[in-house]
């Protein structure tokens, strides 16, 4: 029996990391909307068997990253204007809900740490600029992230941080996917300014004003990429 449960584990495992492996190269653009994600290819890339991989992409396909069709297999997902737009919209109605909601809620705690996650952004935007700009990082990425869902985790409901999180997903797809296909144009000056004004409303408890720019922050970024990928 504690063998069974050994071989079950490892087999969780390998599923794991083929969740993580090939979500982190879907967000990161390393596959395009349409590509198919046959078996025995990812299996040669990742070095991990088929079924686990196959558990991997049907997890993939309930967060939305990639979809199944019929018997023709596993392919990722499409992107289009109409699906960034309501996209932006939809995190705009829940972020913001949720950012106000934890306002309301704030500890000195979650202040603190909100100028901690904002300090090491900004930090590792000022790296990546003394390297010329280009590209992100996945230490960006990470930082960018934990900044934005830091802001809502005082909301007091793990559904809203869910739905929140995935949405984040599909947003830093559709950003890394335009600047592979603009060659970096993507990337814009500002952001690191909309981020501090951000969370100086956070800090002085002022919902109103800190969603109101949380909108005009994703709105900005949604006016650079419609640009791209309306080319």
């Amino acid at each position: 029996m504690a063998g069974a449960d050994h071989v079950a584990g490892d087999h969780r495992n390998l599923s794991e990391i083929g969740h993580e492996r090939l979500r982190r190269d879907l967000l990161n653009g390393s596959f395009f909307p349409g590509d198919k994600l046959a078996l025995d290819a990812l299996a040669e890339r990742y070095g991990i068997g088929a079924v686990p991989l196959r558990e991997a992409l049907n997890r993939l396909t309930s967060e939305g990253l990639v979809e199944r069709i019929g018997q023709r297999g596993f392919f990722v997902a499409p992107i289009s204007i109409d699906g960034l737009e309501d996209l932006v919209q939809t995190r705009i109605w829940l972020e913001t809900r949720a950012l106000a909601e934890s306002i309301r809620n704030a500890t000195p705690e979650w202040e603190e740490g909100l100028v901690l996650a904002l300090h090491r952004l900004v930090r590792t935007q000022r790296a990546l600029a003394s390297l010329g700009g280009e590209g992100t990082t996945e230490e960006w990425e990470e930082r960018h992230r934990a900044f934005h869902m830091m802001l809502l985790e005082r909301c007091g409901s793990s559904w809203l941080m869910g739905f929140c999180a995935q949405m984040m997903d599909q947003s830093i797809r559709y950003r890394n996917l335009s600047m592979v296909r603009a060659d970096n144009a993507t990337r814009r000056e500002g952001a690191a300014e909309e981020h501090q004004v951000i969370l100086d409303a956070v800090l002085d408890h002022d919902a109103p004003r800190a969603c109101a720019l949380l909108e005009e922050h994703y709105r900005t970024t949604l006016g650079v990429l419609r640009r791209v990928f309306e080319v």
